[in-house]
Formats: structure tokens, sequence, C-alpha cells
């Protein structure tokens, strides 16, 4: 695969409804914040829905034996997890999952944790179902960010009570180590908590001596209470086709999430079945190109960033997601003050990090030298200031 023409050769989706490009409508502003990459699918994937398109049939569809398989057989090849089909809870998407969880415990939980600063949705679904949201900080050991252990310890829990763990983190893109899951499992499982493992950027590690270790794969005991929720959506870049899962092995577990989905969270679409398991079969020459592409774009960007006064950038170790700690730049809202400049970053404060910034590296080379650029000037106008 031709890597410069592939990645290099982004569509155009100015004049389309898109999420990402669309914020920024009639602005001449750079939109690098939503967790969405601008490089088209996968070429199997992208021949996979054209044959789907030219079928003519909508309908409503259910996991077909070839996904299930697929995914199976990724999970070995990939995490040596060997799950169960009957393990896979199907969903459209993270976010309800999230949602679905908190509902879940409602009743049973006083409290969901998690560690900040964090996906915003991990934020706001406590509180869609009357529990109290607590944050625990990430602590920084050096450029890394990492749990905190000293102060879970402090933390009041009550049995039943939810952690929702991202893994890998985003926004800092800290993918976390056998000996960091060993101590966090043996805390949560003190405590009889129920965990929900966001995994979905699991397949985007940006270092190669880096393995992931799903949550429900660390050992039996983790597992039963464990719900692991991954996607193809983020590494293949398929958000807009929302196909993701649950791997519940706990079967207790299992029927109370789906209890809690019950009425309210419908299928994936039909599409969003047959291009998941065309990812999965044919997709990882493509995601090992992307790989390539990402460690150069981060690696670049760091270079870059690291010059410029006033912005102290952190190297992911895995997602496509590059954090940015802003409080130093002298101007009170950085998030706003880059958008005056051209450039559209995630705010931090919606991570629970305000003075923070979130950087997209999901784009061509070219229009990241230009957002590059761009942050350079702006913050050489403060400092000349």
């Amino acid at each position: 695969m031709n890597i410069e023409t592939w990645f290099d050769d982004c569509p155009d989706r100015r004049a389309r409804p898109s999420l990402k490009w669309g914020k920024y409508t009639g602005k001449d502003i750079i939109p690098l914040w939503v967790a969405d990459m601008d490089f088209r699918a996968p070429p199997s994937v992208i021949e996979t829905a054209r044959k789907e398109a030219e079928f003519g049939n909508y309908g409503y569809a259910k996991a077909h034996p070839g996904l299930i398989e697929s995914v199976v057989h990724h999970c070995r090849s990939m995490y040596d997890w060997e799950i169960e089909p009957n393990w896979l809870v199907w969903l459209p998407g993270m976010v309800c999952a999230l949602n679905v969880c908190c509902r879940m415990q409602q009743g049973q939980a006083r409290q969901a944790i998690t560690h900040i600063p964090v996906y915003p949705p991990f934020l706001s679904a406590p509180g869609n179902f009357d529990l109290s949201c607590t944050k625990l900080p990430l602590k920084l050991d050096g450029d890394r960010f990492t749990m905190d252990f000293e102060l879970m310890e402090e933390t009041p829990t009550q049995a039943g009570d939810l952690f929702m763990l991202c893994h890998p983190h985003n926004p800092v893109g800290t993918a976390f180590t056998r000996k960091e899951l060993d101590h966090f499992s043996r805390w949560a499982r003190d405590r009889e908590l129920v965990i929900c493992s966001d995994e979905i950027h699991c397949d985007l590690l940006l270092e190669s001596d880096l393995t992931h270790i799903p949550l429900g794969n660390l050992d039996p005991e983790t597992a039963e209470h464990t719900i692991t929720l991954m996607a193809p959506s983020k590494t293949y870049n398929l958000p807009g086709f929302g196909c993701s899962f649950a791997i519940i092995s706990n079967s207790n577990l299992r029927l109370r999430f789906k209890r809690a989905m019950a009425g309210i969270v419908p299928d994936p679409a039909a599409m969003g079945f047959h291009l998941a398991e065309a990812a999965y079969r044919d997709g990882e020459e493509w995601r090992q190109s992307l790989l390539t592409y990402l460690r150069s774009n981060r690696d670049y960007a760091m270079s870059r960033l690291q010059s410029m006064d006033g912005l102290l950038p952190y190297s992911p170790s895995a997602t496509y997601l590059l954090w940015i700690d802003a409080r130093k730049l002298g101007t009170d809202n950085p998030h706003h003050f880059f958008e005056e400049n051209g450039i559209g970053l995630s705010d931090g404060s919606d991570f629970g990090a305000p003075g923070f910034l979130r950087l997209n590296l999901g784009c061509s080379r070219n229009l990241l030298e230009q957002a590059l650029d761009r942050m350079e000037r702006a913050c050489s106008s403060v400092i000349k200031a």
C-alpha cells in the first residue's frame, strides 16, 4: 500500500454535512478536534460498502456468522483472548454503552468513578442516572500520565459502585501496563466494583513494543466483574456506521446489561455490521500503514510543539490524540485563543482539565503542517505582546 497517496490524499469534507468540518463552516479554522480521522477507510471497507449499496435492500440486520468469527479471531490473534460468541452484545456506539452501564447500576451503585481528564461522556453519563461522578486525577510520572493508586486507596467506595476506565486513555494517550492493570484490578476487586472498560482505541498503539491487554482477559476474577467495550470505528475510521460491541463473560452481568439496553438501544445499522467484518477481516495491512503514518505525524507534531513558548505537549503511546498543557500560554481561554487564530482544537475543560487542549493527529501531513504553522504564529504573538 502506498502510504503517501492513501493518507496524504484525504477526501475534501468541507462541502459535506460533517460534524468535524461543519463546526467551522464559513470560517478559516482548521478542525483538529473531534476524534474522527480525515483518511479514507481501508480499500476492503470501501469495496464492501459499494457492494452493499448496489444490493439495494437496506432492511434490518443482525450480526452474521462471518462478523462474529472475525471478532473472535481478532481477539485471539491480537490479544491472545479466547472469547465465546455469546459473550458479544452488539451496540450502535460507545457513548450509549457508557450510559447503559450507568443505567444498569442505577439503584445498586452510589457513584461512578473515573479518572480525569477523560473523554466527556464519562463525566456526563453518571448524572443521567442519578449517580454521582467521582473524578480521580491521573498522576504525571515524568512525562507520562498514570493512575494515582494512593489517591484511589483513599477514595471511599461501596460494593456495586461503577468504575469507568478508559484504556488506552483518551485524551492523554497512555497505554496502561500489565503491572498498572494488575494493581487496578486488585483495588477494584477488593471493593467489589463493577468495571466498564472502554477500549475503543486498543488497536492504535503507536509504540511497536506495546501490546494491548484487555481488562477482561487479565485474569478470571477480573473478567467476572468487567464489561469490555470495543469497536472498529476509531481504528478503521468508521464512526458514521456505528457498530460496536461489549464483551461480557459473566452471564449474570451480561443479562443485566441487556436488560438496561432493552427498549432504548437499537441494533447497529446493517451497513455497520458488513463494514465491521470487512475491516477486521481484510484491514490489517491498512492498519499497519495507518500506524506508521500516525507515528510520523505524532513525532513531527511533538518536535514543533515542544519549541512553542507556553505549550507543554505529551507524546501519546496510543490513540491519534495529543494532549497539550497550555496553562502557561498567557491567555485565559487557550481553546478560544487558538480558534481566533485559525485552529480548532478540543477544549480541555470538556475533559475536566481547564487550560489543556487536545489535538487530533488523524489528518494529512500537509494539513497538520498548516495547523502547526498557525499555532506557532499564535504563540509568538502572545510572547511578543
